[in-house]
């Protein structure tokens, strides 16, 4: 069964249509979705440390606790009594919580170990989801939410540093995409169950269930994770002269303009994929969810292919990612070409994750923690600029249809900061990390 097909037929309730989009999902990419995936997790898992698993778990809550609330978001508004629109000020708040919160707490928590920092940051997390859980009303929700948020940053960006010190140096890009799919894993499986189980039984049993994986990440962290020898700790002035660097800053505009491209198109797919494309509400998340597997796939991808040559995969993904975007300008009209332009953009949108926050790390040299940390912020900027950028267009520009445009030049001038800041690297000594484990 495909999707052009699909007009054809008189199905009269939500339900049947929904279900008749996964069937056609499933008929079209069952052949090969099952094997690519089952190539990636061992790709994935295959002679890493342990540890690596408790980083992945911990980026799981995280990624799921992030974004879920988009999927209760009207249960929220309705059982304590504000706007849709208040209740969308929760993913705002985190959002602004991680940017901020994250750059500033790496650099005063310099004197704890990274594994102690670690396991403060997953207290952090746990108490913020908890207080989420109980909140009495929006102002509590909303504290919890930027107190929870506050672990997010800090997190990925000291988790990255440690995940390159559990592998050998020609590995340490596919060990950042290891943490990393814990993100890549909470949009395909945490955040459609937690929003199933916020349908089912109440918000509030969701950030319960985020609780608790909270707290198996802080048993993983405490057994698994070790303690590394030889760490520099740096004072807060040490680390913040890092933003003096420009090839740090030029990585952080990479970070910020590479991935905006993305959620300038990502925050308005729906109305993208309805009003342009003519799918029915109902195939959206079956649609979402091939996007999902996409990014599982293209973040095993990107890690592979950093640790061959960070700078020419970089760039290379890069103008795949731009071309993929002129290319769903194209399809976006046409539904089985969209799903399939869907899979491939979403490889190329994930692929680039890993290899941004290593081209950080590795530029950053002596004083990764901050700028790892700042990285992260981009990341949350571009979420916000890219969806700005994609509604002025809706709303002042030239409309909906010209969002892909736009997003692929974004991308490209991502492109344009990269082959740049390639130009300058001549003549600069490689990185290398002299930090061993126990």
């Amino acid at each position: 069964m495909y999707f052009w097909k699909l007009n054809e037929l008189n199905i009269t309730t939500s339900i049947n249509k929904f279900t008749t989009y996964i069937i056609s999902v499933n008929l079209l990419f069952h052949p090969y979705i099952e094997e690519v995936i089952k190539i990636s997790v061992r790709n994935q898992l295959n002679k890493q440390p342990l540890a690596l698993i408790a980083l992945l778990i911990s980026a799981f809550a995280i990624g799921t606790t992030e974004f879920v609330i988009m999927g209760i978001l009207p249960d929220v508004a309705n059982d304590l009594n504000i706007t849709l629109s208040a209740a969308g000020l929760l993913v705002t708040g985190y959002a602004l919580g991680v940017a901020i919160g994250g750059p500033i707490i790496t650099a005063f928590t310099g004197h704890l170990s990274r594994k102690s920092l670690l396991f403060s940051l997953m207290l952090i997390f746990v108490a913020g989801n908890l207080l989420a859980a109980v909140a009495p009303n929006y102002q509590v929700l909303m504290t919890a939410r930027v107190l929870s948020s506050f672990a997010h940053g800090t997190f990925f960006g000291v988790g990255s540093i440690v995940a390159t010190r559990l592998v050998p140096r020609e590995k340490q890009a596919s060990a950042i995409a290891m943490m990393f799919a814990g993100l890549t894993l909470a949009n395909i499986l945490g955040v459609p169950f937690g929003t199933f189980i916020g349908q089912m039984w109440g918000w509030r049993a969701t950030f319960w269930i985020v609780t608790v994986l909270g707290i198996v990440s802080l048993i993983g962290i405490a057994w698994l994770v070790p303690r590394i020898q030889g760490e520099v700790i740096l004072d807060y002035l040490q680390e913040i002269r890092v933003v003096r660097n420009k090839q740090v800053l030029l990585a952080l505009l990479m970070t910020a303009l590479g991935f905006g491209g993305v959620f300038t198109v990502f925050t308005y797919i729906t109305p993208i994929l309805t009003d342009i494309t003519g799918f029915d509400s109902g195939a959206v998340t079956p649609i979402l969810l091939i996007f999902g597997i996409g990014m599982t796939i293209g973040n095993a991808i990107g890690g592979k292919l950093s640790d061959w040559k960070l700078m020419p995969s970089l760039a290379g993904m890069l103008a795949l990612l731009a071309a993929v975007l002129v290319v769903f300008t194209l399809t976006s009209s046409f539904k089985f070409a969209t799903v399939v332009t869907v899979f491939v953009w979403g490889i190329a949108s994930f692929a680039i994750v890993p290899t941004f926050q290593m081209r950080v790390l590795s530029k950053a040299k002596e004083s990764p923690n901050i700028a790892s940390a700042l990285n992260i912020s981009s990341f949350n900027l571009a979420n916000a600029g890219g969806a700005f950028l994609g509604g002025w267009v809706i709303d002042h520009g030239p409309g909906l249809h010209a969002v892909l445009w736009v997003a692929a030049l974004v991308t490209v001038a991502g492109l344009l900061v990269t082959l740049f800041s390639w130009s300058l690297d001549r003549g600069e000594a490689p990185y290398t990390s002299s930090a061993e484990l126990e």
